[in-house]
């Protein structure tokens, strides 16, 4: 499939949708409700001549989703306001976790492979057989997380945006540390809102690792994190 206006390639879409899974963080699933409002109800199914729906869910759980530092702030800053880099050279890269991380050391073979020139978003694979994420929930399952240096490593290197196929760069039990979270946006969060975390990619077993244009569509929801879709070219 070319895309005409640039003559670029595309090649796999990242996302996964807001819906019943996958979701973590001991969330129930989204909620898909008509609006009622007296005799009229929004919902072709039951009358209506419309769907007209109220949806519940959160940007953290349930789907892919893009963050910024806000995440860990006390202020509220909306990734809307803050978030521009909407097309980036990416790197794709394949690091297998050792008992459940992915190691800075394991991190740097790849990425002293792979790496050429300048790229602002990093895309990570940990999941070699990536067919059920789509149907997975993940709350109580110690997912596979990044150590902690890999976000300063990222960071010194001037990546802004680490994206991953995981619902969080950090251990799903971690006492609030958040350590590659904070690792990444620096001790002063508060100067990085353009960088950003993604998480809960799906990354098709076709794209192989290796370079690529980003295109990382984050929906215009003033939150600190809201669903997101990275979309790769060539």
């Amino acid at each position: 499939m070319k895309n005409s206006p640039l003559d670029l390639e595309f090649v796999a879409d990242l996302s996964l949708p807001v819906g019943d899974v996958p979701r973590a963080w001991y969330i129930d699933a989204p909620t898909f409700e008509p609006v009622r409002l007296g005799d009229w109800v929004g919902s072709v199914a039951e009358g209506g001549a419309v769907n007209f729906f109220n949806v519940g869910f959160n940007p953290h759980a349930h789907g892919t989703h893009t963050e910024t530092a806000g995440h860990i702030l006390p202020e509220r800053h909306s990734v809307h306001q803050h978030f521009k880099d909407y097309f980036t050279k990416a790197l794709v890269l394949t690091v297998a976790p050792s008992n459940g991380v992915i190691t800075l050391e394991d991190f740097k073979v790849r990425w002293d492979i792979l790496s050429e020139g300048t790229v602002k978003s990093v895309i990570m694979r940990t999941e070699i057989e990536p067919n059920y994420v789509a149907t997975r929930a993940y709350s109580n399952t110690d997912w596979p997380y990044l150590d902690a240096g890999i976000g300063t490593f990222l960071r010194e290197q001037g990546v802004d945006h680490v994206l991953i196929d995981q619902p969080s760069v950090d251990k799903e039990e971690d006492g609030g540390a958040l350590a590659c979270h904070r690792s990444f946006w620096g001790p002063q969060p508060e100067l990085s809102l353009h960088r950003t975390i993604s998480e809960l990619l799906h990354i098709p077993k076709h794209v192989q690792d290796g370079h690529y244009l980003l295109n990382l569509q984050v929906a215009p929801l003033d939150n600190d994190a809201a669903p997101s879709r990275p979309l790769l070219y060539r």
